[in-house]
């Protein structure tokens, strides 16, 4: 048998490789100018399957999710296991806008950082939940953090906030955040308009236009917050962590685009149980030509 023409030819090379064609998704190291690593991913099947509902990637932006909205990802500190994040709808020093509050999933991995401070704006002394009669005499008192009274008068110093043209007063900090069980802040049913949340002074205590405005998260790779073996091994090895099959058991996705079990090394792939390791791409493609010598000759 003679193969007539060219694509006669690639098609049955096509066909004689298709194992080792098999592909998975191929995993990034990066999502826009933010480094992407273990518990993070850039898709389905990759990082923590723990982690993949709330931290997303969609065209180069990351985002962390809740079950209210989506907030930019400013950056990620993997020394300190910290992600900081930012809210478009909350008051800094440069801008005061109306916001309905900042919420976490009750299950999701992420709790406050200690150096994260909320700052209630515009609350009403009236009827607003966080405040109180001071014992019968004409005048409240709010219950939250009487140390952030500075906190309050700095952000009241900005031009943006003073147009609230409003006692300070009504500021009301929490720090360390608490936001109980639900882990929500709702301005809302606090009756206040707005917020602000800062997670650095920058050495600038005194200058509120110099703060980092967003919020800092915490995170932990598990129950003992130890780094898996497995994953050290698949990222010494070029590759990046993640999940798959029904069990979202931990796998290797590798620069060539093939999941492994333990490294990019030497592993077996878990799709459609097909096992191959980077020598073995070689040696396929050698029988695969000898293959077609032999259907040549016949």
């Amino acid at each position: 048998m003679i193969f007539k023409n060219s694509s006669t030819f690639l098609s049955c090379i096509v066909f004689l490789l298709l194992p080792s064609l098999i592909t998975s998704q191929t995993c990034q190291k990066t999502c826009g100018s933010i480094p992407i690593k273990y518990p993070f991913g850039t898709g389905p099947g990759c990082g923590d399957p723990r982690f993949q509902p709330y931290v997303i990637c969609n065209n180069q932006q990351l985002s962390f999710k809740t079950h209210t909205a989506c907030y930019p990802v400013i950056s990620i500190d993997y020394n300190y296991q910290v992600m900081y994040i930012s809210d478009p709808s909350m008051s800094t020093c440069a801008c005061t806008q109306p916001s309905k509050g900042f919420s976490l999933d009750a299950n999701a991995p992420f709790s406050f950082h200690d150096d994260t401070v909320f700052a209630l704006l515009d609350c009403s002394t009236d009827s607003s939940p966080i405040y109180k009669s001071n014992g019968g005499v004409n005048s409240t008192f709010p219950m939250c953090d009487s140390q952030g009274a500075p906190v309050c008068s700095l952000l009241y110093s900005c031009q943006a906030i003073s147009r609230l043209n409003l006692p300070i007063s009504t500021c009301c900090v929490y720090t360390p955040v608490d936001l109980g069980p639900a882990f929500e802040m709702d301005l809302e049913k606090l009756h206040c308009s707005s917020y602000s949340a800062l997670y650095g002074f920058s050495n600038q205590e005194l200058n509120p236009q110099a703060w980092k405005y967003g919020v800092a998260l915490k995170y932990k790779f598990n129950f003992n917050n130890d780094y898996p073996d497995m994953c050290a091994s698949c990222e010494k090895s070029n590759g990046v962590c993640g999940y798959g099959g029904p069990y979202s058991s931990f796998v290797c996705n590798c620069p060539s685009g093939f999941n492994t079990t333990n490294d990019c090394f030497l592993g077996s792939s878990w799709n459609n149980s097909f096992r191959i390791v980077p020598w073995q791409t070689g040696i396929l493609l050698i029988n695969a030509l000898g293959w077609f010598i032999v259907l040549v000759l016949m």
